[in-house]
């Protein structure tokens, strides 16, 4: 194997879930050709955040090697609900969301995708095409027994639960991108490799090469435990403002952090810089990706200005003014008050209680208050701080 061979075989295969296989991805790489690396999305929700952006980075090595992505909207496959790792089935989207869902969507992933070598393309181009003959004929590539091999559909049908027959289609028309698109690999994440296979089979059943299966892992959340997801409350969007999405990556773990350099960056941490130093670099890097070098150092400045150097009285914070604040306010209504309206964090008077106010996280003016119940009566000028991430100036 030429060193070239080897040495894009080693990047590309970095940080992979699975690889099928890596000789046959050597093979393709020594015919000295543009790959054609397919990614399908479907455009499910307007915003994606930094888990989504796993497979687009592994997809932006690819064409930084010189090989081209493709990729495909699922404008159709979006109006079936992808049932992987599903406990129920998806509630339809009308073409009309899907399709600015689209937009948004396409506008976020060329922050890290070159639009110059990306191929995009629609799968409602071909579906739509298909006449009801056209369909039993692909249905009848695969058998049913195929299809309940899916974790997710056995695991539904044990507990008793539905699983319709629209979702069953969904793995034979994700497959049938492949052979559209005359794909030579395709990225997923770890649950979308079924769906792949499937791929494989009809290519090979169409006298085409097969295509290499790369899937990527889930990438964890700010927790360092569940996955990245808006409903786990623990994710990173990709427009969120630079300050806020600096001031997320800073509170990862130092364990998590070589995760994300790996993933997000394609990078390996430079294990000579301090790990705080290490963690203020990719947080610089990331912010810079999704908006640019100038807001990744604003973002930090701020960060080490409210943080490093505790001089919150410098540092831009939300304002609140204090006629706005409820009658009668206590520490703990003042706090829950705090949470909700500068930052739309609706928290329970438990954790207000036990995580913030008696941890002593919240502070007035740098003041330590730890008793729920105490009056309390902020003037302007003065600085609630709530936690190490969020702060607010009195007006």
């Amino acid at each position: 194997m030429s060193d070239s061979v080897t040495d894009a075989l080693q990047r590309l295969t970095a940080g992979t879930a699975k690889v099928l296989s890596e000789k046959e991805l050597a093979d393709k790489l020594r015919e000295g050709r543009p790959l054609r690396v397919k990614l399908g999305v479907d455009p499910t929700s307007p915003d994606i955040h930094l888990g989504h952006t796993v497979v687009m980075e592994k997809l932006r090595q690819f064409q930084l090697l010189g090989h081209q992505a493709v990729l495909i909207i699922g404008d159709f496959t979006a109006s079936i609900g992808d049932p992987s790792g599903r406990s129920t089935t998806r509630p339809p989207l009308s073409r009309e969301d899907i399709l600015a869902n689209a937009e948004t969507y396409t506008s976020q992933a060329f922050k890290v995708l070159d639009p110059d070598k990306t191929e995009v393309v629609f799968n409602g181009d071909w579906f739509r095409k298909m006449t009801f003959e056209d369909v039993l004929r692909l249905n009848a590539r695969v058998t049913m027994q195929q299809m309940l091999q899916r974790e997710d559909f056995k695991s539904r049908i044990e507990k008793g639960q539905e699983v319709r027959l629209h979702e069953i289609q969904y793995p034979i028309v994700q497959g049938w991108d492949s052979v559209e698109v005359r794909a030579d690999v395709e990225i997923g994440g770890t649950d979308q490799l079924f769906n792949i296979l499937v791929g494989r089979d009809l290519q090979k059943e169409e006298g085409q090469p097969q295509q290499i299966v790369m899937t990527m892992p889930l990438l964890e959340g700010l927790d360092g435990v569940k996955k990245m997801s808006k409903s786990y409350n623990n994710y990173i969007g990709v427009s969120e403002a630079p300050n806020d999405m600096f001031g997320k990556i800073m509170s990862i773990s130092d364990e998590l952090m070589d995760r994300y350099y790996t993933l997000l960056l394609g990078e390996q941490r430079d294990a000579a810089l301090h790990p705080m130093e290490a963690k203020k670099q990719l947080g610089a890097k990331i912010t810079a990706r999704y908006h640019s070098e100038e807001d990744a150092k604003a973002a930090r400045d701020d960060w080490e200005t409210r943080f490093s150097k505790r001089d919150l009285a410098s540092a831009e914070l939300p304002e609140l003014s204090t006629a706005d604040l409820p009658a009668d306010t206590t520490v703990l209504t003042l706090v829950s008050h705090v949470f909700e309206t500068s930052f739309g964090l609706k928290k329970s008077n438990g954790d207000l209680r036990k995580q913030f106010i008696s941890a002593g996280a919240v502070q007035l003016d740098g003041e330590k208050i730890t008793d729920p119940s105490a009056g309390i009566a902020p003037t302007a000028g003065q600085i609630l701080r709530l936690s190490k991430k969020h702060s607010v100036r009195f007006i």
